[in-house]
């Protein structure tokens, strides 16, 4: 999840051709550029887990498990690579002073504020945030220039963690009501103008909203456009749909309703279901994977062949099932809502960085063990991370709360920017899915057997809870769990909602 080197920029074909489109770009547009690059002795990790617009392409960390994109802090500018969080809302970096950039862990980047000529504390011991996995960083906020593609917003408040466990930093750019101070003095009040609301109050985009593109997994780049669209960037209707507000009325995340899921294959369609349907899903693209309800999740392993292994606990599945031309269709919003098709080369994932490990006996002994995608959770709210996120083009309009969803282009050279015309504006080039109050219909399952219906694999899955309980059916099991032996794994790390922790 870490894994850059300071050598200097290459202008690779990809990176060239966002190049020449920034250049027939209308006045307005920033481009924010990186390219992948690789830090030699970072140690293999198992992931687990037209107007006022502006455009940042952002770097397919894979090795990290999420996107990064570089920026500038201060006066004179200071360099860091943070990683993009749509779960979180605030911007932090490590202190370059912090314990974990003493011990050389902070290769992405820190922040020395005596270096800064415009450094000011605002909020001294006030940030304080804690991800799901339990990291955290822990220091003060302060204001400061940030600078994203050439485009500065001159006063931006900021988290420095002087105490982290985490060793790079985070772009948060979710509703400025999830920031930590929010929720650490329980006052409403206590919020400030996060990234995107300073980029309006700047005057550099006209509303609260922006569009994601995450191409494709073995893609260097993907791209975030602040206060706009690329046309080009999805294929057919972009559909706008509403985010659901906490119970007590606020929007906190990006909680969309998940009404249908279909495996389809060349044998033929099967209709999974749920007791949780409509499934509160959150659009997160500071999670790797996408974790759903333990039901629906059995019936999706048992259509791919993949397996629970209680030794990595996580779902594997073999790698060569990432050329299967079977795909899993995702509806939202309905019976009449946007559709994502998510192909299975989107989600059989490696293990490591270095050389895979190996089914040691079994049905599948000698092939490659890699990391399935979609993995199980037991309650609410469930994630749709980057292996869903990859295959959707998604607009997040944060002033009327909607979500837009479209079928990525993936690889798209071309480029048609449309900005928000105004604060308040909805999404352009949309239209509102109809039938939205359909969203409390639960689809009919049309599965007599699992793997009876499959066309994904040859073998059945797991049962409840992940274990092969189907074995005495004479199903026989996709994946060994006992007999796997995995060597040269000292740690398994897994992404959630950008954090990191160690399960092994």
């Amino acid at each position: 999840m870490k894994g850059y080197t300071s050598s200097a920029l290459l202008l690779g074909p990809a990176l060239l051709s966002q190049l020449a489109l920034a250049q027939q770009a209308p006045s307005g547009v920033v481009h924010w550029g990186i390219q992948k690059r690789h830090a030699p002795n970072a140690p293999n990790r198992l992931l687990r887990r037209a107007g006022p617009t502006h455009q940042a392409i952002l770097q397919n960390e894979q090795a990290r498990g999420g996107y990064f994109a570089t920026c500038e802090m201060g006066t004179p500018g200071q360099k860091v690579t943070l990683q993009l969080d749509t779960g979180s809302s605030d911007v932090w970096v490590p202190d370059s002073t912090a314990s974990i950039c003493n011990k050389g862990a902070c290769d992405l980047g820190s922040f020395d504020p005596s270096k800064s000529e415009t450094y000011t504390v605002v909020g001294q011991g006030e940030f304080d945030i804690s991800y799901v996995d339990g990291s955290s960083s822990k220091g003060d906020y302060f204001t400061d220039v940030f600078n994203i593609g050439g485009t500065t917003v001159t006063n931006l408040t900021m988290g420095l963690g002087a105490q982290t466990d985490i060793a790079y930093g985070l772009v948060g750019i979710g509703y400025a009501i999830n920031e930590a101070i929010v929720g650490n003095s329980h006052s409403l009040s206590s919020q400030y103008p996060n990234l995107p609301v300073a980029m309006v109050d700047d005057g550099l985009i006209n509303t609260i909203a922006y569009s994601l593109w995450l191409n494709d997994l073995d893609a260097d780049e993907g791209s975030i456009l602040f206060g706009g669209i690329d046309t080009k960037k999805y294929k057919g209707d972009l559909t706008r749909i509403r985010i659901y507000p906490s119970s007590n009325g606020y929007y906190f995340s990006f909680i969309v309703a998940l009404t249908s899921l279909q495996a389809i294959s060349p044998s033929g369609n099967d209709t999974l279901t749920s007791q949780e349907f409509p499934i509160p899903v959150v659009l997160d693209s500071g999670t790797t994977l996408s974790y759903l309800p333990q039901d629906i999740v059995d019936q999706i392993w048992q259509e791919v062949g993949a397996e629970y292994s209680d030794r990595l606990e996580l779902a594997v599945i073999p790698c060569s099932k990432k050329s299967s031309n079977g795909y899993f269709s995702f509806g939202f919003a309905g019976p009449d809502g946007p559709r994502i098709t998510v192909r299975m080369d989107e989600l059989v994932l490696d293990l490591t960085s270095g050389d895979p490990p190996k089914y040691t006996s079994g049905p599948n002994k000698g092939q490659d063990v890699c990391e399935f995608g979609i993995q199980n959770s037991t309650s609410a709210p469930y994630l749709l991370g980057d292996t869903f996120l990859r295959s959707a083009y998604v607009v997040y309009d944060l002033v009327n709360n909607e979500i837009a969803l479209a079928e990525t282009d993936f690889n798209s050279t071309e480029s048609n920017i449309v900005a928000f015309a105004s604060m308040s504006a909805t999404i352009p080039s949309a239209t509102q899915a109809p039938n939205q109050a359909a969203v409390t219909n639960r689809p009919v399952a049309t599965m007599p057997s699992f793997a009876a219906s499959s066309g994904f694999s040859d073998t059945g899955g797991s049962g409840n809870d992940g274990k092969d309980e189907n074995a005495s059916a004479g199903m026989p099991s996709a994946f060994g769990v006992a007999q796997m032996s995995v060597m040269g794994i000292a740690m398994v790390f897994a992404m959630i909602g950008s954090g990191v922790f160690v399960l092994l």
